[in-house]
């Protein structure tokens, strides 16, 4: 038995253990949600992890990132994902993409191979994109909906996207889907109406970017429970 997982085997059992162990996930954002997805999966010993992003960390992530601190701005989210992931567990694989996923994407990144698939990212188009080709492979795929302007971390659920009520972006992406004829895909979204905040502008990437609001202990819970989600699937899985 690995001590560092000692606790968790406790509860999923030798064999579950060993799925973990031998598990690839994909999670694409590293983000508010993206980052505490990972870091539920590596401290659940998943083994084997694929990173994609292609931004660099922000001072103003410092409120929701766990990868974000005054000594990790202007370095690249997936390095210091890497780096974290194999300080709790140096026997993990941690292969890193520095891209922005689209549909046209040049490299495989979603394989047959995978595990699971995990969208964290914010563009439409590039969690279109995702969930289309997980869904192409065979590969289970979760993905985040909008964490912004919410101040409630007990609204998260799990569903479908077809059962979602009130979020914005899963209204957007429900009407994309159909279009593509893709049947089902479980997210987790918040059921709480989002904050009347004025969304504001920052300098990122040399370039102006509209954001809005944020908090600390919301997409990091709507991370850890995704993070759960694939920790059960795996676990479950026949």
């Amino acid at each position: 038995m690995d001590e560092k997982f000692s606790r968790t085997e406790m509860l999923v059992g030798n064999e579950g253990m060993e799925k973990l162990r031998n598990a690839k996930v994909v999670i694409f954002g590293l983000g508010g949600v993206g980052s505490f997805v990972c870091e539920g999966l590596a401290r659940s010993g998943v083994g084997n992890f694929v990173l994609v992003d292609y931004d660099k960390v922000d001072e103003t992530n410092i409120n929701r990132q766990v990868i974000a601190t005054t000594k990790t701005i202007g370095q690249c989210k997936v390095d210091i994902m890497k780096e974290r992931i194999l300080d709790i567990n140096p026997d993990a694989n941690v292969e890193i993409y520095k891209e922005f996923y689209l549909e046209d994407c040049e490299i495989d990144i979603i394989t047959s191979d995978l595990s699971y698939a995990v969208d964290c990212v914010d563009t439409i188009m590039a969690k279109i994109a995702i969930i289309c080709k997980s869904k192409e492979l065979g590969v289970p795929v979760i993905s985040s909906m909008g964490t912004g302007n919410k101040l409630d971390p007990t609204m998260f659920e799990v569903a479908d996207i077809y059962e979602t009520s009130v979020c914005p972006l899963a209204r957007i992406m429900k009407k994309d889907l159909r279009k593509r004829n893709i049947k089902d895909c479980k997210v987790v979204y918040s059921q709480e109406l989002p904050k009347n905040t004025n969304d504001c502008d920052i300098n990122k990437n040399k370039g102006k970017v509209k954001v809005k609001g944020s908090i600390s202990f919301v997409p990091s819970v709507a991370g850890l429970i995704i993070a759960g989600e694939v920790i059960k699937d795996i676990v479950n899985a026949k």
